[in-house]
C-alpha cells in the first residue's frame, strides 16, 4: 500500500521536475547532450528507485545502477552552464 502511494506521489513531481529542466535549458539556450546528462541521470535514479521498490528487485543490481547513475551525474556537473559573477575580479 505504502509503495503505490508513494509511486502515484513520485509521478507528478517527476513530471514537475522534468518540466523545470527543460524551461531552465530553453530559457538559458543551452544546448547539447553533455549538459543534459547531469539531470538525466540524477531523475533516472529517483525512477530507477521507485522501480525497484514496486517491483521487488532492490538488490546489488539496483544499487550499482544507482551507483552509477550518480557517478556519471556527477562526472558531467562540469558541463552544466556558468554562473555569471555580477561583480568583477571575484575568483
Amino acid at each position: 500500500m505504502f509503495d503505490i502511494l508513494l509511486a502515484i506521489l513520485f509521478i507528478p513531481i517527476f513530471l514537475w521536475t522534468v518540466r523545470v529542466v527543460i524551461r531552465k535549458r530553453k530559457a538559458h539556450g543551452v544546448t547539447g547532450i553533455k549538459s543534459a546528462l547531469t539531470p538525466i541521470c540524477f531523475l533516472s535514479v529517483g525512477v530507477l528507485n521507485i522501480l525497484a521498490l514496486l517491483f521487488d528487485f532492490i538488490g546489488l543490481i539496483s544499487w550499482g545502477l544507482s551507483v552509477a547513475f550518480l557517478l556519471i551525474g556527477a562526472y558531467f556537473t562540469k558541463y552544466q552552464m556558468p554562473e555569471e559573477d555580477e561583480a568583477e575580479g571575484h575568483y
